[in-house]
């Protein structure tokens, strides 16, 4: 007889995340450094820019000398020079002065500001007059004015996006210090499942938790290490599970996770060496026969066979031990969610948090929430959905027109 644990709530379900270390560290490129999770601060050696420079075509000047400019009463000021593209001037200029600059030019000494092209005539090669004024500081950017040198500029936990690479380009960083990527493996179980070459006989379905569970893995930026379909022997699976703990950093078998006679789950866990069952059982639905164990140091899950129910499972609670392990810090996990009224009234029951598939639409000036109904085996439902509401635990339902939080999928 199996020994089940009490049902676990999602809050007590993800305290355990802190069981687990995060990966090793390593130095990478930057050109490959995109969506990787960075392994120390980032803080600036320089001021960026490290001059000011214009960020307009006109006239480099000082903003006093145009104050009070208009078309019915021009300032009219002196040309003394021209600063060529990547040229660092070696003159300054004072009140009733100007000097013809280009986007990105060097300001040279006593400019504060620059005037558009645009708000100038020439009256001779030497005289220009100005129709607007402009302020200190205006069209141009002061030195540091985007980076300050010694400041932190991106925390050990962030995920790297384009603007984070081109934030360390700037800074001349050729390389980044980040988090290894995890490496996860997927185990299928059942002797129902074939694969999807194989037209399925009676009684029969191809494997699609393979294939959803490592897009998953892939989208949490991991790498996702498949392990094929093992169907309901203890040996093999006990094996299977061995190797993938070899060769894995965490280790996710779907199927076998409930309490039919051949669900081995449990049973494999136990003959590891090593080995700890964390919990069995987690207040949600679908989804509720979830096992998380640890193995060694690393993660061992089994997840329902079901596809809804082991998508909403990765979703909802393996996702966030997958950002643990690979070194996100907690800020950058917070899942996104759009607010939209429900369409309909929902039947919930209490003492579990029940996952909705819901579709968007837009009706007049309001985004509404429509339930997609229908059992956790269905991958249409997933489909046509495009996030998941949250029923609480001790909500008996919601009613039409509620405002609700939508996760996005």
């Amino acid at each position: 007889m199996k020994d089940f644990f009490k049902v676990k709530t999602i809050e007590q379900a993800l305290e355990y995340t802190t069981r687990f270390a995060r990966m090793e560290t390593e130095n990478i490129a930057l050109a490959k450094s995109a969506e990787r999770v960075l392994a120390a601060d980032i803080r600036s050696d320089i001021d960026l820019p490290e001059f000011a420079r214009s960020i307009m075509d006109g006239y480099a000047v000082k903003g006093s000398s145009t104050f009070g400019a208009s078309e019915g009463n021009p300032a009219y000021l002196t040309v003394t020079g021209t600063v060529a593209m990547g040229e660092l001037p070696d003159f300054s200029i004072g009140s009733g002065q100007a000097v013809r600059i280009s986007t990105g030019g060097m300001l040279p000494d006593g400019a504060d500001s620059v005037v558009m092209i645009e708000h100038t005539a020439a009256i001779d090669d030497n005289t220009i007059e100005v129709y607007r004024s402009v302020a200190p500081g205006q069209n141009m950017v002061a030195v540091g004015e985007d980076l300050k040198k010694g400041e932190r500029l991106l925390a050990d936990g962030c995920r790297l996006r384009p603007q984070e690479s081109g934030l360390l380009a700037a800074l001349g960083r050729q390389t980044v210090k980040v988090y290894k990527m995890p490496r996860i493996g997927i185990i299928s179980t059942g002797d129902e499942i074939v694969p999807v070459d194989t037209r399925p006989g009676p009684g029969q379905i191809r494997d699609i938790n393979t294939y959803t569970l490592s897009d998953l893995v892939r989208q949490s930026g991991a790498v996702a290490v498949a392990f094929g379909i093992v169907g309901d022997d203890y040996d093999a699976l006990l094996a299977t599970s061995a190797d993938a703990l070899k060769d894995c950093d965490m280790v996710i078998v779907s199927g076998g996770s409930s309490v039919g006679a051949r669900d081995f789950t449990i049973d494999i866990i136990s003959a590891q060496q090593d080995a700890e069952i964390l919990f069995h059982g987690i207040s949600i639905s679908p989804g509720k026969p979830t096992i998380l164990a640890r193995v060694g140091e690393k993660p061992f899950w089994g997840l329902p066979g079901h596809v809804v129910s082991a998508m909403i499972v990765f979703s909802q609670i393996v996702t966030p031990f997958i950002d643990h392990i690979s070194g996100l810090a907690a800020r950058e996990n917070e899942p996104f969610r759009l607010t939209a009224r429900l369409s309909r009234n929902l039947a919930s029951a209490q003492g579990r948090v029940d996952f909705v598939r819901v579709r968007l639409n837009r009706r007049g000036d309001d985004l509404w929430a429509d339930p997609v109904l229908g059992k956790s085996g269905l991958i249409s439902t997933m489909v046509k959905a495009d996030g998941l509401i949250a029923i609480g635990m001790n909500t008996e339902g919601l009613d039409k027109g509620t405002p609700v939080h939508v996760i996005p999928l």
